[in-house]
């Protein structure tokens, strides 16, 4: 059996209580006390990944190293511990009723009946367990999507219940999230939603070990008290979490409420070394204390949802604190920007990012967008879609193909300047066949992308299916957008910059998939740098 521990994190009362956000408060903590964590999401949906799923039904889809489309928390684990996840850290419930249904084709199972226990929960305890037996961690948290009682994570509890059994005492412990609401007419905040969701997890055969309380206002040590004896656990084990600012707060907040020293009394584990978060303590700080600010229009069509282009927001963050100023962003509906309403939605703007998408819907408002940015000397900044745009402008207003498109919104143009990748031509699926995954690439000394980056050499993560197309490399470099960027095995162009522009880079990529707290991602650092020398 594995020698790693396990803590599973679930979720009661409702939905959006932040459960991702505990996980990666914890890891951080243990991380910052010298344990190896790694955090992994459940998610209980029948996609096989969140890959085909609308980004008003689920927010952004994360892509990770190794090319797995996987949930937003995913996001939040890298951002808050600073290592890459993978394919295994994301696991739905149609990826382990795949595999099931795929074993029982195979004749795995030897005839037997196939049924949720035990062969769906057996599947999903070793996806539980993959983490820790690879010998990297010595903490696994595993995070269960969804509310107890859900329907959904029935099989998921009950994987939980056998695998603590399993593992014995002191090795696995459960964390459940859950809510004290305040009644402002009763002007008391109330428990027993908590005790109901606890009872809920009790009836499943799950006894929390810990109960982490989000709350407006602060819990007296007499609800505390009464929370640990209705909820069976012990007095130290009810931790307050409180609603912050900003959730990197969060990590400091758990660390005040002793949330990390509860854990591995718990697990039975040292807790000698004391966390080292000064590199965090200073973060916040900067975070707190801008010296400056600055205001960013991101232009998309899923702006509606911020969670959208969740990444996004936060390496704005990020980028910003390295500067030391506020970034405010603003979202503008590219569906309703046009040519006669453009100097109105974006004048005042130190800088214009056009955000990634898929589909015709709000194209043309991002190629008003790009052409303002680049007419007006704004700095810009295009991720990927983004930058399709921004080539398509170009070539539109600039090399005079009055008729440049992308294949993808425009199959009859002449001037298809982006057009779908040859090995994409055969695929009839549209799950987890785009480009994924982590990519070199090589950029020419000199350009803004290089300066940002300090280097010549980098890798970064793709999902698309259109490309550059490099029949039009002459035409549109010899205008003046130059590609800056290139994949040194394919020849694909990762990079477009504008000459004689302050900032205006297009990248293919998605830089925002590697920002973290620890390390800003150079190229928002850069474009935030730039527009705070073109608000100067």
């Amino acid at each position: 059996m594995s020698q790693s521990k396990y803590i599973f994190v679930t979720g009661g009362v409702t939905s959006s209580l932040g459960k991702g956000i505990i996980a990666a408060s914890l890891a951080k903590l243990l991380q910052s006390r010298g344990y190896r964590v790694t955090i992994q999401k459940f998610d209980p949906y029948l996609n096989v990944d969140p890959g085909t799923l609308n980004p008003y039904e689920h927010g952004e889809c994360y892509v990770t190293e190794d090319g797995a489309e996987t949930d937003l928390d995913l996001g939040h684990y890298e951002r808050f511990l600073n290592v890459p996840t993978s394919q295994a850290n994301n696991v739905t419930t149609g990826r382990v009723y795949q595999t099931v249904i795929e074993n029982e084709r195979k004749g795995v199972y030897l005839g037997k009946t196939v049924q949720v226990i035990p062969h769906i929960t057996d599947e999903i305890k070793r996806r539980m367990l993959v983490l820790g037996e690879s010998g990297d961690y010595d903490i696994v948290i595993t995070e269960i999507g969804g509310t107890v009682g859900d329907i959904e994570s029935l099989p998921y509890v009950e994987s939980m219940r056998q695998l603590i059994w399993e593992l014995g005492d002191s090795n696995a412990i459960v964390v459940h999230l859950t809510l004290v609401p305040y009644l402002k007419a009763a002007g008391e905040l109330k428990t027993k939603p908590t005790q109901h969701s606890v009872k809920s997890l009790l009836e499943l055969g799950v006894q929390p070990d810990i109960l982490v309380c989000r709350t407006e206002h602060p819990l007296s040590p007499d609800l505390k008290k009464k929370l640990a004896l209705f909820c069976n656990v012990q007095g130290n084990s009810v931790i307050e979490a409180r609603d912050l600012k900003t959730i990197y707060e969060v990590p400091m907040a758990m660390l005040k409420e002793k949330l990390d020293k509860v854990v591995l009394a718990k697990l039975k584990l040292k807790s000698s070394n004391e966390p080292n978060l000064e590199q965090w303590s200073n973060f916040l700080f900067r975070l707190e204390h801008p010296k400056s600010e600055v205001k960013i229009a991101l232009v998309g069509k899923y702006v509606e949802l911020p969670d959208a282009y969740k990444s996004i927001s936060e390496a704005f963050i990020h980028a910003g604190a390295a500067k030391e100023c506020e970034v405010q962003v603003t979202y503008i509906h590219s569906e309703y920007l046009s040519p006669e309403n453009v100097e109105s939605k974006l004048k005042g703007f130190a800088g214009i990012l056009v955000a990634p998408g898929f589909g015709s819907r709000g194209i043309e408002g991002k190629l008003t967008a790009v052409k303002y940015a680049r007419e007006n000397k704004i700095p810009f900044f295009g991720i990927c879609l983004g930058m399709q745009i921004s080539v398509i402008e170009f070539a539109r207003n600039v090399v005079g193909f009055s008729d440049a498109h992308s294949s993808e919104m425009s199959a009859d143009t002449t001037h298809p300047v982006i057009a779908l990748m040859e090995e994409q031509k055969e695929m009839e699926n549209y799950g987890g066949t785009m480009r994924l995954g982590a990519y070199d690439c090589e950029l020419v000394k000199g350009s803004h992308a290089a300066k940002a980056y300090g280097k010549t050499k980098i890798s970064e993560r793709h999902r698309h299916r259109y490309e550059f197309n490099n029949e039009f490399k002459e035409a549109v470099q010899s205008a003046g957008m130059k590609i800056t960027g290139t994949n040194p095995k394919t020849g694909l162009a990762e990079i477009v910059e504008v000459e004689n522009h302050p900032w205006f880079v297009g990248v293919q990529f998605h830089p925002e998939l590697k920002s973290t707290v620890e390390n800003p991602h150079p190229l928002f650092v850069g474009f935030v740098g730039a527009a705070l020398n073109f608000k100067g």
